[in-house]
């Protein structure tokens, strides 16, 4: 069949009997299928679409509820000094290297590696994994704050008070404790708040340890469900209506968390709650913990190592200067981290200088110290119920359970999704492009790309900088291994510590899993086949050279198929 006849009955094909999918891209046409051409991947409609997704995509809860809760556990301001360093040594580093790469190649996060560098394509399939293990531990916060928002529809929110059912006889109300003379005659070493045993006796029914996993708590499991419902509706017709649905889910929680600051701020008590975040303990930068919970923070809340902006930034046109966007978005991510902090310590002050004791003994140090410190501030506001309800709905956006489950979420916390899994991937991702792609040879690209060539911060942070730091970090956990505990009291078990571990492992394997694939699944010689999987894919070139542009491809072999490395390692390899 000749040409135009194929194009004619493709046209007619595609008119007459298929009708587009939801998610479907409109970039899929009958004259690219026609002439052999791959599906052209969709764009976003309009630049701030791209904008606004990544912010709501990484400006959420770990902004809110899981900066402020490792700032405190690590000892406040210490915290901020290694925060800062992987701030500028790797987060921001790796976020633009991630959206670039998806922006260059049109590809997704674990196809971009095998057009990069097939040898270490693992590094997207490791992404997957994290990605999988965070979503099913991640969304159970969302869960947390449905079932909070569920409790707010009453005239009198229920972790205000203790006559309750949940409540023990060492409930102690805000009004009881400005009773001086009953204060000073009570020992107030054994009485707890109403908002702390709403969470640990109500929502979590807290048991005594990850092998007493209890019943199930129905009330939790219906808000789970409603909440992965939520997602899917949010999602399902694409990358157009996403971008869509952002305008307002990435834009209403900075001014709720703008109400909540102001309302600490103006506490009394919180002077001394932002001087325990502001003033570092250097003594405290001895515990490599304190490093690994920074550097894996900066990674958690940039969603980097996830494969994310990845997919993000291959909705990019090719010719976008995503850089300019990437660096506002950082600080945006970090300056929204920075604000939380005030507006968390400046609640913890004030509940410290409440109940007479130190900042630090003030509430628990897990991931539950924001679903104690934030509905605390609520109780505090005029019309509390309706500015509960409007902070769980907050909550609720940014992230767009059994008896034993915080427990099990901690692991999860802990092993599978940060710490040391992360730093591994983050390694590789800067080792590829920086010592086999080579950071010339990218920089060529994005200055292809956006215009210009970027300051050689980032180069050196791909090369040196971050792979140091993630190293680094990794040794020093080792030789100083502190084992996981919940709330500085409960020691998690031999078998427990064993399970997290596996969870780690079952992304980091896939990398040195992958290239051991790759070889045997190649012919040829040895270095023949190593030299073959360490060669670069050329871009998508279709959905390049339909924008108009031309791409960068210095390298590109006679047959068009790949590309001859230059880099020194590949070289000197061989």
């Amino acid at each position: 069949m000749a040409t135009k006849e194929k194009l004619q009955c493709l046209k007619d094909f595609h008119k007459d009997i298929l009708k587009p999918s939801p998610g479907k891209s409109p970039g899929t046409r009958p004259e690219d299928e026609a002439e052999g051409k791959p599906p052209q991947r969709e764009k976003w409609s309009s630049k701030i679409d791209f904008v606004l997704s990544v912010a709501g995509g990484f400006v959420g809860l770990g902004n809110v509820w899981r900066f402020p809760y490792l700032c405190y556990k690590n000892g406040g301001g210490a915290f901020l000094i290694p925060y800062f360093i992987f701030l500028f040594g790797g987060g921001l580093p790796v976020f633009f290297l991630e959206v670039i790469i998806g922006q260059y190649t049109s590809e997704g996060g674990i196809t971009c590696w095998e057009k990069i560098c097939p040898l270490f394509s693992g590094i997207g399939y490791a992404s997957i994994v994290i990605v999988s293990l965070l979503n099913i531990y991640y969304i159970v916060i969302l869960a947390w704050a449905t079932y909070y928002l569920f409790q707010s529809f009453q005239s009198e929110l229920p972790w205000a008070h203790c006559n309750h059912s949940w409540n023990t006889p060492q409930c102690l109300e805000d009004t009881l404790r400005k009773n001086k003379s009953l204060w000073d005659s009570l020992n107030t070493s054994n009485f707890t708040s109403p908002v702390t045993e709403f969470w640990e006796r109500n929502v979590l029914s807290l048991s005594s340890g990850i092998d007493d996993p209890g019943s199930l708590k129905w009330d939790l499991a219906l808000c789970l469900l409603f909440v992965w419902l939520i997602c899917f509706f949010c999602i399902w017709k694409g990358v157009k209506s996403t971008g869509k649905v952002v305008y307002f889910t990435a834009t209403f929680p900075f001014a709720m968390l703008l109400v909540l600051l102001i309302r600490g701020l103006t506490l009394p008590g919180a002077g001394a709650g932002i001087k325990f975040y502001l003033y570092p303990d250097i003594s405290r930068l001895e515990d490599p913990q304190v490093w690994i919970d920074a550097g894996t923070q900066i990674f958690f809340s940039y969603a980097i190592c996830l494969g994310a902006m990845t997919s993000l930034g291959s909705y990019n046109k090719y010719k976008y200067n995503s850089y300019r966007d990437c660096m506002l978005l950082g600080c945006l991510n970090s300056g929204t981290s920075f604000v939380s902090g005030f507006a968390i310590f400046s609640i913890l002050g004030f509940m410290a200088q409440e109940q007479g004791v130190d900042i630090a003994d003030v509430a628990e140090s897990g991931p539950g110290l924001a679903f104690i410190a934030y509905p605390k501030a609520v109780t505090m506001m005029p019309l509390p119920t309706f500015w509960s309800i409007l902070f769980f709905i907050m909550l609720l956006l940014l992230g767009l359970d059994s008896q034993g489950g915080m427990y099990v979420f901690q692991l999860f916390d802990y092993y599978a999704a940060s710490g040391v899994c992360l730093l591994w991937v983050a390694f590789f991702e800067c080792f590829v492009i920086a010592w086999i792609y080579g950071s010339d040879n990218f920089y060529d690209g994005i200055e292809d790309m956006i215009g210009y060539r970027p300051g050689p911060w980032m180069k050196y942070s791909w090369a040196v900088v971050t792979p140091v730091l993630c190293v680094g970090c990794f040794i020093f956990s080792l030789v100083k291994y502190i084992p996981l505990t919940y709330n500085k009291v409960y020691m998690y078990p031999t078998w427990a510590i064993g399970l997290g571990w596996s969870l780690a492992l079952s992304s980091m394997v896939c990398v040195p899993l992958v290239v051991v694939i790759r070889l045997c699944q190649t012919k040829g010689p040895f270095l023949v086949r190593l030299k073959y999987l360490l060669t670069p894919r050329e871009p998508n070139r279709w959905a390049v050279e339909r924008e108009g542009a031309t791409p960068y491809n210095s390298r590109r072999a006679v047959n068009g198929a790949l590309m001859k490395p230059s880099h020194i390692l590949v070289e000197t390899m061989m």
